[in-house]
């Protein structure tokens, strides 16, 4: 049987679609997806370790006037953080998370060590539209 291949490319760094994003990766990786998450502008800084842990350094959601309505949805529902989803993710399948060199850069996110233990390595924009064109499945947040 073929591997099957997702593409996941973070541009946004808001909780509500990070949220989304680990959702689906919960999902790909239940379906036997191989994947790999590419983090480029606010997706890379969402990574960062000062950041990953910490959502009062990232938007909780695209659409700020939501922001209450969101956070109170999460508490009550018991939703797990968005970076936990990935780190689950991670240690059931294969899980690989990129991020864009320029895009650490712009975020002071100069080497590996910058950013969440999770990230494997830092790329070129190339390889993320490689990986976006061998994919089954090619989602952009």
């Amino acid at each position: 049987m073929e591997t099957k291949k997702m593409c996941l490319v973070l541009v946004t760094g808001s909780m509500d679609k990070l949220t989304a994003a680990g959702v689906m990766l919960s999902g790909a990786i239940a379906d036997d997806y191989q994947i790999d998450v590419y983090a480029l502008i606010h997706g890379a800084r969402a990574f960062l370790k000062a950041n990953a842990d910490n959502p009062e350094n990232l938007r909780m959601a695209e659409n700020t006037d939501l922001r209450p309505e969101f956070e109170a949805a999460l508490k009550r529902l018991n939703v797990k953080p968005w970076i936990e989803f990935f780190r689950e993710a991670k240690q059931m399948g294969d899980v690989k998370i990129h991020v864009c060199g320029l895009a650490g850069k712009i975020w002071g996110g100069e080497k590996l060590e910058d950013f969440d233990p999770i990230v494997d390595d830092i790329v070129g924009i190339n390889e993320c539209i490689t990986k976006l064109q061998e994919a089954d499945i090619q989602v952009v947040l």
